[in-house]
């Protein structure tokens, strides 16, 4: 068996854990196992054609894309710089010249 780590918080021995998370029943502090942690670390994020994108990478969209309550349309072939890399629905945070901060997804999206 192997032994849970102390509570970061009130360094309690009496941790134990519930799914991903390590709990301490003393001062109900939660926090994530080494596992999730790595699995977080490790996330990468591909662009259309499988190459892994990386925060500041230039990417060029490869489909017009429409902009919700907006008539502005993103359109082929523009070019967007200095992306970052964000956790979610949408994995790319950026600003296009032109229309402002913009939410890309990684699928309509090739590196330049």
């Amino acid at each position: 068996m192997t032994s849970q780590p102390q509570c970061p918080s009130c360094k309690s021995t009496y941790v134990y854990v519930d799914g991903a998370m390590y709990v301490c029943p003393e001062c109900a502090h939660e926090w994530p196992t080494a596992a999730e942690e790595h699995a977080e670390a490790a996330m990468v994020i591909r662009d259309a054609y499988g190459n892994v994108l990386n925060d500041g990478d230039a990417v060029t969209v490869i489909k017009d894309l429409k902009i919700k309550g907006s008539s502005a349309v993103v359109k082929v072939g523009t070019k967007v710089r200095n992306i970052r890399l964000v956790a979610g629905d949408h994995d790319i945070d950026c600003k296009i010249d032109g229309i402002g901060a913009m939410q890309l997804k990684s699928e309509f999206v090739k590196k330049a």
